[in-house]
């Protein structure tokens, strides 16, 4: 019985390890989802668009555990896929556990070559366990603004 319940256990644990792999988007989902986001900004206008982004994982712009974010130049937030408390804050000077700039270092990726990827450690948006993150952020045509998706890197 003890090997039955063992063989059990371990097979549930593997599945949940499926699970969460499951649950984690790719480089690839990431860029493209970015790109969705600036082609529905492009045709419908910015608030039409951030109100979609806003809706997270209950609307189209989030798929796995991959959301938008959306910053201004100055470091504004515009739109947050999984914490609104953040909009219209200005995080320009956000620092990550190791004290990267995130939002400062974003900004100056997209204002160098028009997009990006960018590594920091992050909250897990589905776990909430700390994690190292990986953005992809792209500027949204002339304007003075990012459009931003990453993917969590997990440590097991």
């Amino acid at each position: 019985m003890k090997k039955i319940a063992a063989i059990f256990f371990a097979v549930l644990l593997m599945a949940s390890f499926v699970s969460a792999a499951e649950k984690r988007g790719t480089a690839k989902e990431a860029e493209a989802l970015v790109k969705k986001a600036v082609d529905f900004y492009k045709a419908n206008g910015k608030e039409k668009a951030f109100a979609e982004f806003n809706k997270g994982f209950k609307g189209k712009f989030a798929y796995k555990d991959l959301y938008l974010f959306v910053y201004d130049f100055k470091g504004v937030c515009l739109s947050h896929g999984t914490n609104p408390a953040l909009i219209g804050k200005n995080l320009y000077e956000l620092k990550d556990p190791n004290g990267k700039q995130v939002v400062k270092d974003l900004i100056e990726i997209v204002k160098g070559n028009g997009k990006g990827w960018y590594d920091f450690m992050w909250s897990h948006p589905l776990t909430k366990k700390l994690e190292m993150k990986s953005s992809y952020v792209q500027r949204l045509g002339n304007e003075n603004i990012i459009i931003g998706c990453g993917i969590y890197k997990s440590t097991q």
